[in-house]
């Protein structure tokens, strides 16, 4: 619980325990958030459904003292609380002055933290959806919408759940059929696509936002519009880009757009960081996990 998970070297520690019992026949469905599925699934795992999209945005949450005040107007030196390299990078590219601090723990956890003036924390960074999921959307100060000053793209997947099955279970699979939504399964899909192709993960700062455009005289096929920017890890270097495609051929945009930032001046060098610092902050925690087996009383 001490360890950002970005430095543990996996991708499905939210998922792997309940693919295990999908596997081995213990279970017949699991319940995700889609955000926290790998988009490479052990073989002969699927997804079901994917249900619709609550708001995908992420949320500020300020101090209960200083609820008065939102992002733009923070001032310089305040810390915000997230253990997300996204959120952090994202928001360190359009406010250097600020300061990030990780959190841990489940929303209420984090909320008790924020008000604990021990932790020194001004405002937290959450999901729109866990706080509404969770009867919470009360404690929101600032919901991060994109305007033409800020840019916010969220988490590939974000605010959508998921339900998991085995490939070729029938049964299940016609169970699920009235719980999945294809609006919000097509925008997953060119997002997680996206994702693949720039072999992201928790410790890659990727951030999307998605829409389907409606057909027009000009345009009589419905259009998904991807938006995508990788990030360093410092939030200094930015590689955006925004493409729109049919909303059938969404798993082909998301590999263009990631296609697109790969040739973008400057993309090379931050994925070849962020893949140094993984490999680095991995070997590190696993010295760290070496070290506690073979002295439990060492300070890992």
């Amino acid at each position: 619980l001490n360890v950002p998970l970005a430095k543990i070297g996996e991708k499905g520690l939210f998922t792997k325990e309940l693919e295990d019992a999908l596997l081995s026949g213990r279970a017949d469905l699991a319940v995700h958030s889609l955000k926290d599925v790998p988009t490479d699934m052990p073989a002969g795992l699927c997804l079901g459904a994917i249900l619709e999209r609550h708001d995908p945005r992420d949320a500020l949450v300020m101090r209960s003292d200083l609820r008065h005040l939102r992002l733009a107007t923070l001032p310089a030196g305040s810390v915000l609380g997230t253990s997300s390299l996204r959120r952090r990078a994202l928001l360190a590219h359009q406010f250097p002055d600020l300061v990030f601090k990780d959190v841990r723990g489940n929303v209420q956890t984090r909320l008790a933290k924020l008000e604990d003036p021990a932790h020194g924390y001004c405002a937290l960074v959450l999901a729109v959806s866990g706080l509404e999921r969770l009867g919470l959307g009360h404690h929101v100060t600032e919901v991060l919408a994109s305007s033409d000053a800020h840019w916010y793209g969220y988490a590939v997947g974000q605010g959508a759940l998921t339900v998991q099955c085995r490939e070729g279970d029938a049964q299940a699979m016609q169970h699920l059929q009235h719980l999945h939504h294809e609006e919000t399964a097509q925008r997953c899909i060119a997002e997680r696509a996206l994702m693949r192709e720039l072999e992201g993960g928790c410790h890659a700062p990727i951030a999307v936002e998605s829409l389907v455009l409606p057909a027009t005289d000009a345009q009589p096929r419905p259009q998904l519009c991807l938006t995508a920017a990788l990030y360093s890890l410092d939030g200094r270097l930015c590689v955006q880009h925004r493409r729109q495609g049919a909303v059938a051929e969404a798993e082909a945009l998301g590999r263009e757009v990631a296609q697109a930032i790969q040739g973008t001046d400057g993309a090379a060098d931050i994925l070849s960081c962020l893949r140094a610092d993984r490999a680095a902050s991995v070997e590190e925690y696993r010295q760290g996990v070496a070290r506690a087996l073979e002295d439990p009383e060492a300070d890992p």
